[in-house]
């Protein structure tokens, strides 16, 4: 999480964790689960997420600071507690693989306005804003964290759009980054589902394909959808999905002559390049699949079952 950003997780998620075979179908899937894990949270729902840097007069708790590695990753449950009165009211996770967070017990903490005038929440249009871009590529020719994550979750919802069918992707950007991940969970072959970009600022692509690939709001999570439209969608990251509606001047040409203002010149460093492909967040995808209802029938269920082995 961004400092002074956070997020509400509305399943269940953390501890305790019971067994896919002692739960069932049908308790799992009430939980959230449409397929068979490893195990099933019946942890806390509606908990927050904030930066770590954001937490206050919290204390770490030793004997429930187990982790994998060189960090701690909340298997024992909440693991901070309180100053001042010694209640634990948050989990802290910073081991390896796991991005840095501070999950709050929904009934341990209480909400109080801070008294500041809350500012409007970002408009459709305010994705066409070049800041809203997310660059596949850290400075350092490491993938994206977020875009790693897009790759895992995107084609699982894509798993589901195109009833586990092949997939023709767009030309361009969307094929560049996005293919060798759908090509790792989809099958190749005849009869593909037409897929194309589209979101706030794009003209609607005609005829409608199967499906397309929509910016899910930043704040809400809902996906963008064009008016009157309830065929099948795909939501993206809005940041991966406003790089990809826009990604940029990415190969500038020399001008001759004086430069106009605003033209940028042609000797600037070029984009960071990764260093290896992208790798599409497993966890991501299987996670994000299970949790889809449509993964019960057998064609799908069949295709996760394969994908688990």
């Amino acid at each position: 999480m961004a400092p002074a950003t956070y997020a509400v997780e509305p399943l269940p998620t953390g501890p305790p964790w019971r067994l896919w075979e002692e739960v069932g179908e049908e308790a799992a899937a009430a939980q959230g689960v449409f397929a068979p894990v490893y195990s099933v949270s019946f942890g806390a729902r509606n908990k927050v997420v904030i930066a770590p840097s954001d937490s206050r007069s919290l204390t770490l708790v030793p004997e429930k600071c187990e982790g994998y590695c060189r960090g701690v990753d909340g298997r024992a449950g909440p693991n901070l507690a309180c100053e001042g009165c010694g209640r634990a009211v948050a989990t802290r996770m910073d081991d390896c693989g796991l991005w840095q967070a501070v999950w709050l017990e929904p009934d341990a903490v209480v909400r109080r306005p801070s008294g500041l005038p809350a500012g409007p929440p970002p408009g459709w249009d305010d994705l066409r804003l070049a800041g809203h871009r997310l660059p596949p590529v850290e400075p350092d020719g490491r993938w994206s964290r977020r875009w790693e994550a897009a790759a895992g979750v995107a084609p699982a919802h894509l798993v589901v759009a195109t009833g586990g069918r092949p997939a023709a992707l767009p030309a361009g950007p969307v094929t560049a980054l996005l293919g060798p991940a759908v090509a790792r969970f989809l099958p190749a072959g005849p009869d593909a589902r037409t897929v194309e970009l589209a979101g706030p600022g794009i003209p609607a692509p005609r005829p409608r394909p199967d499906v397309l690939l929509v910016p899910r709001h930043p704040v809400t999570g809902a996906p963008w959808r064009p008016p009157g439209d309830d065929a099948a969608v795909v939501p993206l990251d809005s940041g991966v999905w406003a790089y990809l509606a826009g990604p940029g001047e990415t190969s500038p040409m020399p001008a001759t002559g004086v430069l106009p203002h605003g033209v940028l010149r042609d000797d600037y460093p070029l984009p960071p390049y990764p260093w290896y492909p992208l790798t599409p967040h497993r966890r991501a995808f299987v996670d994000t699949l299970a949790g889809l209802p449509a993964v019960r029938t057998a064609r799908l269920r069949g295709l996760y079952d394969g994908y688990r082995a």
